[in-house]
């Protein structure tokens, strides 16, 4: 069952422009949850030398999520990422991805996401659409979401988890550095896969 209420796709069900019950148990977690960074992973995958991916991600970031089990549409996220926190598992890769060839973290140390936009697939799909920016150039990014469930923890806090993808073009926000190949192409790829495990644990 999606966090969201499900549309009935029943030869029987009321016309398209008639909103879809919903279930009134999801009622329950409709509310404010701040995500868990230590059961969260924001990554990504970006292709090298046009054979291989490179995996990353960022330690530091925090979050917070409204989710409305009646509205979908009313429901908003935000995210704030610090770009030192980066990590691909190679010291000097990271180094450069700091440095200003990329994020500039000096002059730009933190990325962020608001939304401005939810809705509902159907199932547990769900796609969440909002303002990205980094080294202060904001665009808008969708994010398809997949809602995981919700539990209570063995320490009393009440969970729930969605796992999402997107794709970027780094270039658009300004993220241009690339060295070319003696066999054509380029060393990094334009296009940049982003990939979310999120934990959020409902305010008390």
């Amino acid at each position: 069952m999606g966090i969201f209420g499900r549309k009935n796709t029943s030869e029987s069900a009321a016309p398209a422009a008639t909103p879809a019950a919903v279930n009134p148990d999801l009622a329950a977690l409709t509310g404010e949850y701040t995500i868990d960074p230590a059961h969260t992973t924001i990554g990504f995958v970006a292709r090298h030398a046009m054979v291989t991916n490179v995996k990353g991600g960022f330690l530091d970031f925090s979050g917070t999520l409204h989710l409305d089990g009646s509205d979908p549409a009313k429901s908003t996220a935000s995210l704030d990422v610090k770009m030192d926190s980066i990590d691909t598992g190679n010291a000097d890769r990271d180094g450069h991805l700091k440095s200003s060839d990329f994020f500039k973290t000096d002059e730009f140390p933190t990325m962020t996401f608001r939304s401005t936009k939810a809705e509902a697939l159907g199932g547990d799909d769900y796609r969440i659409t909002g303002d990205l920016s980094i080294l202060g150039v904001t665009k808008p990014l969708s994010i398809d979401l997949e809602f995981n469930g919700s539990a209570k923890d063995p320490f009393g806090n009440e969970r729930v988890g969605f796992e999402g993808k997107a794709e970027i073009l780094r270039s658009e926000w300004g993220l241009t550095w690339n060295a070319a190949l003696e066999t054509g192409g380029v060393l990094v790829s334009d296009k940049i896969k982003l990939n979310f495990d999120i934990s959020a644990i409902k305010n008390a």
